[in-house]
């Protein structure tokens, strides 16, 4: 049977990274399959394409493959990509996407957060560019969603996923492919691997890669050990588990608390850590946390060492929540900075009309022009090959950065789980008083100016509001205050804060006590204590 009666499930519309819920949702009678069908509805044609399904492995992710397959096959699609054990990272699904040229791809994960049966789920749709979906496209997926009455899906033997070759079901031919070998291929023409290597095998040089039990360790196995000759040892937690082990795959150093130790305990000269998806990073030097803000900001000014960028770069960009310290850069190479909303498919439009090369976010995403998705592992590398060519630690490249461009104080306030309709009214309540806040003082700190955060695409004019509070005080400190699209449950309220410490000032002070009085200013103007009811965020990054 092809054609199936369904009628719309509410609360299939997308956020920053897709559909994520709860994997007993996905479970429900028709809600996979009408969010499916609402995908390939909202393609101009199906008929002949190519398409690229994979994800990171997680619990549901075999089972949501084979019904892929058998709806791609229902709607006529002329070739499926699909990686082997159903395993493609993010990076590697944007890659095999654009080596092999597809209308595009479904990822498969809920990023960072946990996996299991009781745990998370996710699926987004990716372009012809190897992009997250514009929005514009999220929007007719989800207009598909509420008016869709039935999908389509073949009655077909399920697919190996653990075989590599070619296969056929009705006139759609499969392809099962090694997951690793076409993103090591491309990290191969970005980086130095000989001088990787170099560092690596010197004898000196010890490192430590967390995998956390997700979808990165086959890459980080080939490259770093295979590849670049580092110890078996040294890469941990590297076989995908579909309950992550038991853990919280989020790069931070909460959840890669073992990964701290080791760096710490061990005299590691570097460490990192990728999440569930692939791509994410959080690097460590010799008891020295590089913050992903000054993380980005050191490899754009930096790049120079690496041989795909040592030409110089088109641009940089961030997203609006991330500190300003890829400004500063920039400013001094002389390169365009755009400020973006939250999600990389905002960095996208810019990358393909080859306006920027590098990116981030705060939340330890990194990438450049090579994919259109951030790459935790291609950050990793960016970091070895900036080491091995600069003969420099870790903590003396920061430090230098430092003292040339100043440090931008930077550290973000989690709180997880809080009261939806609260946290919408504490917002609400703020938004009102941002034209009145400019002269107003918090905490002793006088506010400059105040306002909602809106980004007008220079590609394609798109425009998107209400994407973050902004409170910039005349001390050069700022808040920005946003609720996060990526939970499955309640709602995470996120509070970013940044100072900017000059070079001749205090560069070596701890990000919590820099802030504090940052910290202060917030709580009294906002209220975040009392009208979250917690005296602490959950999580500090």
């Amino acid at each position: 049977m092809t054609q199936h009666t369904t009628q719309p499930i509410s609360g299939q519309k997308p956020g920053t990274s897709g559909l994520r819920k709860k994997v007993k949702v996905f479970q429900q009678a028709n809600y996979l399959e009408n969010f499916v069908q609402s995908i390939f509805n909202a393609q101009p044609n199906c008929a002949g394409e190519r398409l690229v399904v994979g994800g990171d492995g997680r619990y549901f992710n075999r089972e949501a493959i084979q019904t892929i397959i058998a709806m791609a096959v229902a709607n006529g699609f002329g070739e499926l990509i699909i990686g082997q054990g159903g395993i493609l990272s993010t990076p590697a699904a944007s890659c095999v996407i654009r080596k092999y040229p597809s209308c595009g791809g479904i990822v498969l994960s809920a990023s960072h957060n946990p996996g299991g049966p009781d745990e998370d789920f996710g699926i987004k749709f990716n372009g012809s560019n190897g992009g997250p979906a514009t929005e514009s496209m999220t929007e007719v997926i989800y207009q598909e969603t509420l008016s869709i009455t039935e999908y389509l899906k073949a009655d077909i033997e399920p697919i190996n996923l653990d075989l590599t070759g070619e296969s056929k079901r009705g006139n759609t031919v499969i392809r099962v492919i090694d997951s690793v070998a076409d993103y090591v291929e491309l990290m191969r023409s970005l980086f130095d691997f000989d001088a990787m290597r170099a560092l690596i095998t010197g004898g000196e040089f010890k490192l430590c890669f967390d995998a956390m039990h997700a979808v990165t360790g086959p890459y980080a196995k080939e490259i770093l050990v295979n590849q670049l000759g580092a110890s078996q040892s040294s890469v941990i937690n590297a076989e995908p588990k579909e309950d992550f082990g038991g853990h919280h795959p989020d790069p931070n150093l909460v959840h890669a608390a073992e990964l701290v130790d080791r760096v710490k305990t061990q005299g590691l000269d570097f460490g990192a850590a990728s999440d569930g998806d692939g791509d994410r990073n959080m690097v460590l030097g010799r008891n020295f946390y590089i913050n992903p803000c000054d993380s980005l900001a050191l490899l754009a000014a930096q790049s120079s060492h690496i041989p795909a960028y040592a030409e110089g770069l088109a641009g940089v960009a961030r997203s609006m929540p991330t500190s300003r310290a890829l400004d500063r850069v920039a400013a001094k190479l002389k390169l365009d900075c755009y400020e973006t909303p939250t999600g990389w498919k905002f960095f996208g439009n810019l990358m393909d009309d080859a306006r920027i090369t590098f990116c981030g976010e705060e939340s330890f995403g990194t990438g450049s022009s090579h994919v259109r998705e951030k790459d935790g592992l291609w950050a990793v590398l960016c970091w070895l090959n900036i080491l091995a060519s600069s003969g420099q630690t870790a903590a003396d490249l920061m430090r230098a950065h430092w003292a040339e461009y100043g440090r931008d104080y930077f550290t973000r306030h989690d709180y997880e789980g809080v009261d939806a309709d609260a946290a919408a009214e504490m917002l609400n309540e703020l938004r009102g008083k941002l034209e009145t806040l400019a002269g107003t003082s918090f905490a002793g700190i006088e506010v400059a100016q105040a306002d909602e955060f809106s980004y007008t695409d220079p590609v394609d004019a798109t425009v998107s509001k209400g994407q973050g509070l902004r409170i910039l005080f005349v001390n050069g400190g700022r808040v920005v205050l946003r609720l996060s699209g990526t939970g499955t449950s309640g709602a995470t309220l996120r509070v970013y804060y940044d100072q900017f410490e000059p070079a001749s000032g205090k560069l070596e002070q701890n990000p919590q006590e820099a802030l504090q009085p940052l910290i202060r200013a917030a709580d009294a103007l906002v209220g975040i204590t009392a009208k979250t009811g917690r005296n602490a965020p959950d999580v500090i990054t």
